[in-house]
């Protein structure tokens, strides 16, 4: 139990502003959180991991063309009664259990300026208490639990902590990367001592990704404020974590998680991640694993005949 005296976070910002260019033209009309994983939207994952950490005021920061996101966590009274008319227990449970999650509020960052502006966005919400961060194209396996370590070693030591994962070196390209050093008796926690955007090959400090999840100090709100557009004219939230470690003010740690994450974000990525959380459904999971099973060994599942839609 974490006696430390430090407050912990109570708070949770998931920002869901971005366009889902990667995912066009399906994402033309719907925002990308909205895209389903098996029977429930991306965003609900994420909105469901963060109630399991207790962490049940969430803040959502939207764009344009995102208020399905609002209907999906409102009340759909005809919907409600037309599936208790017909007794439809299961179902209406299903559409339910949405909007009981906890308190979830919207707020829109007004123009495309980045990560860093977008959780800067949610400042007059947070006020001066520290707040998690999780990130929509990140889905965490319920079995692999993150955000509760995240949360214990923020009591413990202060300041900002984020998520880390080993990834193949000849990937680390592709994502923030961390310099660290050990924390005494402290198990998966280590120091953050730097941290570097998409580091070129060969140049990586380790082989440490960051990935979607964060426990920030309030003290990042001033460091973003004063944070200039970096990679792709933006204000990156790694570059204020940057600047924390560099400071000594306020310190970042990492966890390294060694779970299950499935990268929603990218296509490839999302279709084994419907797939995995597929094969474990409670409905439909032992039905859809026979067919799996049986269909790899056919000539289409071999990718010898017919051809692939685009």
């Amino acid at each position: 139990m974490i006696t430390s005296g430090r407050p912990r976070a109570q708070k949770a910002v998931i920002p869901a502003a971005g366009l889902g260019t990667r995912f066009l033209p399906a994402t033309k009309a719907i925002p990308k959180e909205m895209l389903p994983v098996v029977d429930k939207p991306a965003i609900q994952y994420v909105v469901e991991e963060a109630v399991r950490a207790g962490l049940t005021n969430l803040l959502t920061i939207t764009g344009r063309n995102k208020v399905a996101l609002e209907n999906h966590f409102d009340r759909h009274w005809e919907l409600e009664q037309a599936l208790e008319q017909k007794g439809d227990v299961n179902r209406l449970r299903r559409v339910q259990k949405s909007q009981m999650l906890g308190e979830v509020h919207f707020v829109r960052q007004g123009e495309p300026r980045g990560l860093g502006h977008a959780v800067l966005c949610a400042q007059a919400h947070v006020g001066q208490e520290p707040f998690a961060v999780l990130l929509g194209d990140d889905l965490i396996d319920e079995g692999d639990p993150l955000l509760e370590p995240m949360l214990d070693a923020q009591q413990r030591h202060g300041g900002n902590v984020i998520a880390l994962m080993e990834v193949p070196p000849e990937q680390i390209h592709l994502y923030g990367c961390a310099a660290v050093e050990p924390v005494d008796n402290d198990g998966d926690v280590v120091r953050v001592t730097g941290l570097v955007e998409k580091p070129a090959p060969g140049e990586a400090p380790s082989n440490l990704a960051i990935i979607g999840r964060y426990v920030l100090d309030p003290s990042i709100f001033d460091l973003l404020s004063r944070t200039q557009p970096g990679r792709g004219g933006e204000i990156q939230l790694t570059d204020a974590l940057a600047e924390s470690t560099r400071s000594g003010e306020v310190g970042v740690v990492g966890v390294i998680f060694k779970g299950h994450r499935y990268d929603t974000g990218d296509r490839l990525d999302y279709l084994k991640a419907m797939t995995r959380l597929a094969v474990r459904h409670r409905e439909v999971g032992d039905e859809f694993r026979e067919w799996l099973l049986e269909w790899v060994n056919t000539p289409e599942g071999q990718g010898t005949e017919g051809s692939a839609p685009h």
